[in-house]
């Protein structure tokens, strides 16, 4: 582990399109000091191509020899990690320059091992839909099996107090489970910097009849085969899950062009 390395998590699979601005939004950190760990899940379009047209030593690219999902991608990433911190930036979504610098601050400041921060939304061109997502100021274990109010592409924490993370091979919510597994510790709590700092790109998808069940089987999933419950339990935990997302979507996402 390298005191003060970042290390950024970014699975990626048929991104093309967009890794180049993700990974351009990485290197243009005013804070440098950091890898960016990107690993491929057997891309079929010029992710290789666009990957390999950038020159920074900082990145370290690797590719799975068989298409295996994005759970066992991050593993993977998060094993060759070597930063004392982890972040995470899917090969779509955007940082501002000064997002790490002020989070790490942030998070020393505060001697806090796990933190977020606010995002907002922008379109698959990357226009602004003027949508803010924020949360609680403190998110404990209690919180989390409620809900998963930490965006993947905020959330930084210390690997020296945490160790290595892996979660089990789920098709969906597996960014959900990363963060199960932290909040496992007694008395992990994250801290929210009430700053946007990322940029959510919202992609294009078909909308499907079954799209309700399939939410809850991935929630059920979840709990089912990352967590360890029953299936009872993973089935209660999926619907109380549900709920808390409504919940949230009211509380902590502001529409600015309503106001």
């Amino acid at each position: 582990m390298i005191d003060g390395l970042v290390s950024v998590v970014m699975p990626s699979w048929n991104t093309a399109p967009f890794i180049a601005e993700s990974i351009r939004s990485v290197l243009a950190q005013t804070y440098e000091n950091l890898e960016l760990l990107i690993v491929d899940d057997c891309s079929t379009d010029d992710t290789d191509a666009v990957v390999a047209s950038f020159g920074d030593e900082r990145i370290r690219y690797f590719k799975n020899e068989t298409n295996v999902g994005a759970a066992l991608s991050r593993n993977r990433a998060l094993r060759e990690a070597r930063g004392e911190w982890i972040a995470f930036l899917d090969s779509d979504d955007l940082w501002t320059p000064d997002k790490l610098d002020k989070q790490i601050a942030f998070m020393k400041e505060k001697n806090a091992p796990l933190s977020y921060t606010e995002y907002d939304k922008i379109d698959e061109t990357g226009n602004p839909l003027g949508i803010t997502v924020s949360g609680p100021r403190t998110v404990d274990r209690k919180k989390m099996y409620r809900y998963d109010y930490v965006g993947q592409l905020t959330m930084v924490y210390n690997a020296g107090v945490f160790g290595l993370i892996q979660i089990g091979d789920v098709k969906k919510n597996n960014d959900y489970a990363i963060r199960l597994q932290l909040f496992r510790r007694k008395g992990t709590v994250a801290l929210l910097l009430k700053e946007t700092l990322a940029h959510y790109r919202v992609r294009k998808v078909s909308i499907s009849h079954d799209k309700l069940s399939k939410k809850l089987r991935s929630h059920y999933d979840l709990f089912r085969v990352c967590d360890g419950r029953s299936a009872v339990v993973a089935f209660l935990f999926a619907c109380r899950n549900m709920w808390f997302g409504l919940l949230k979507k009211k509380k902590y996402e502001k529409n600015r062009r309503s106001d």
